[in-house]
């Protein structure tokens, strides 16, 4: 009988410590529902590969993301493949590609003329045989022209492949682009999408798969469609040299409101009421990381021009001071909402003063706000350096 009450005391005793550490480890975060925040690799690891490319996936999995996510838009025969726009030359060879020469017209795109290469005017395997390039000419070349254009379902299949491979789930975190023009083009994205994630077995909102968007309707018809997680994407021009955040078309509102004269921008989704309304619909929020901390520029020698603070002779981020935070990720936490922010890079050129060329740095303070996940090009950083 001692040795069962030692035994069973033990037992207690050790439980008692795992529940103990367990909510020690729960306390340690500020997310929505007190779990580690989410590393999403953007467009992959698309810091150092191509993005939207498999070797650019995998890259992000392998340093230990949580989340990749795949941008999605339609081929002329109604594929879903990865692409970060439904135009391609920034991201493709086409250009270079005499037989697809004549394939080059204005379209437009949220109101806006844009005369390229459009993934709707190819068949699949027409767009099988381009090759991708690295979008940033800041970022290493070398793997140009050696990886294709993936399809939805070849991510699917590599977030699953991986996740039985590693032994952890891996999320996909696809995002519907331009909703409107695709519809108005006779290519729907939203019933082509909800179909294959259920083909793929995911329906439920505990399934790794949040879907998210730069519009709203569209995500209130997917919410009639499916129980997967919704994220209310939120845009914004750019920052004005006080920090505060400035809007323009196309990027002042979501384009189904342009389109149905809804006066609402972007801004007017994260007051209470715009926050309350989402939540009716979504389960996330994600905003452009300067809703969440500003910066603004300095001049203090009253020129009228922005200080070189790092005497470069240039003017970018690394000349903005960050300004208080502005409180929006306990407002969304307030409403029910998830917080995901993006876009988080490396090259000190896309940092802030602050944060002395630190890449380590600027995650986290945001690790730090409670947000819930973020969007990273180099994931492999944000793990490290995530709490």
């Amino acid at each position: 009988m001692t040795g069962f009450i030692g035994r069973a005391l033990t037992a207690a005793l050790v439980l008692g410590t795992a529940l103990t550490a367990a909510s020690a480890s729960a306390q340690q975060y500020k997310t929505l529902d007190g779990k580690r925040p989410l590393v999403i690799g953007h467009r992959g690891a698309s810091g150092t590969f191509p993005e939207h490319t498999i070797a650019s996936y995998t890259r992000a999995i392998e340093v230990g993301a949580d989340f990749i996510e795949p941008d999605l838009v339609a081929t002329k025969d109604g594929v879903l493949v990865a692409r970060h726009e439904p135009f391609i030359s920034g991201t493709t060879d086409v250009a270079s590609r005499p037989e697809f020469a004549n394939r080059k017209r204005v379209r437009n795109l949220d109101g806006v003329a844009t005369d390229d290469w459009w993934v709707a005017d190819f068949t699949l395997a027409e767009l099988k045989t381009l090759r991708a390039k690295q979008a940033f000419a800041d970022r290493d070349q070398s793997y140009n022209g050696k990886f294709e254009i993936p399809t939805f379902q070849e991510v699917i299949d590599l977030a699953k492949k991986e996740s039985a491979k590693r032994g952890r789930v891996i999320g996909i975190y696809p995002e519907t682009k331009h909703p409107t023009f695709h519809h108005a083009i006779g290519l729907p994205l939203e019933d082509r999408l909800v179909a294959q994630l259920k083909k793929a077995g995911w329906t439920k909102k505990t399934d790794p798969v949040f879907i998210q968007s730069f519009e709203v309707s569209n995500l209130k018809y997917l919410r009639t469609k499916t129980n997967l997680r919704l994220v209310q994407l939120i845009d914004a021009d750019d920052v004005d040299k006080d920090g505060n955040i400035s809007l323009a078309a196309p990027y002042d509102k979501p384009y189904d409101f342009a389109v149905l004269g809804d006066k609402r921008t972007f801004k007017d989704l994260l007051t209470p009421e715009g926050l309350k309304e989402i939540k009716t619909y979504a389960d996330g929020v994600g905003p452009w990381k300067p809703y969440l901390v500003p910066g603004k520029q300095i001049d203090a020698d009253g020129d009228g021009k922005p200080d070189d603070l790092n005497k470069d002779g240039k003017i970018d981020e690394q000349d903005r001071v960050l300004l208080p935070e502005t409180g929006l990720v306990k407002a969304a936490h307030a409403a029910g909402l998830a917080i995901h922010t993006w876009t988080f890079r490396n090259e000190p050129k896309r940092l802030a003063s602050d944060f002395k060329g630190d890449p380590a740095a600027e995650y986290k303070l945001f690790f730090g706000l409670g947000v819930d996940g973020l969007f990273s090009d180099f994931p492999e950083t944000a793990v490290k350096a995530r709490p």
